[in-house]
């Protein structure tokens, strides 16, 4: 029984990470406060990723990632479908996605979160492309460096925007 509980652990924390993420593009958005055990006020995120005076790293609590990085790269591939979101490894995979206005074609994500700080050398982006084959089914295609380089900056971007935001409360 313990041993099930440990492997579903990140699972729910992957589901609580989403469920705090989702929803809601409003810039000016809060996190919803819950209570936590003691009867001390916090918000949700603020248990998972720990506190905000930490300039983005985890405290001993929370995950081993920016939780800057982390929320920036769910809201940065939200138009993609979700595979996998792991918080304590820092590991984000999408599900292939075929845009409505190319069906011939697919894309798959994968974000890697390598530091606790807030930096551009701790992300890295992959990004896999297909196309159908009438012959093969689906093959490999080349996938354009901008196409990553432009995900990774625009990650970057949005995480920036929230320490900002953060740090100006």
């Amino acid at each position: 029984m313990m041993n099930r509980t440990l492997r579903l652990l990140p699972t729910v924390l992957s589901v609580l990470a989403l469920v705090a993420c989702s929803g809601n593009n409003d810039s000016t958005a809060q996190p919803a406060e819950t209570v936590k055990p003691g009867g001390k006020n916090g918000g949700l995120l603020e248990d998972i990723f720990g506190s905000s005076g930490s300039g983005g790293a985890a405290n001993s609590e929370g995950i081993a990632v920016n939780r800057f990085l982390w929320r920036a790269s769910l809201d940065t591939i939200s138009f993609l479908p979700l595979n996998t979101a792991d918080p304590l490894g820092g590991v984000i995979i999408t599900d292939w996605y075929s845009p409505p206005k190319s069906p011939d074609e697919r894309l798959k994500v994968t974000v890697y979160i390598l530091d606790r700080q807030l930096r551009a050398d701790g992300l890295r982006v992959a990004v896999f492309r297909q196309t159908r084959d009438t012959k093969y089914g689906w093959v490999e295609a080349k996938v354009d460096e901008k196409t990553r380089l432009g995900l990774e900056n625009a990650i970057l971007k949005r995480a920036r925007q929230m320490r900002i935001r953060v740090n100006d409360r």
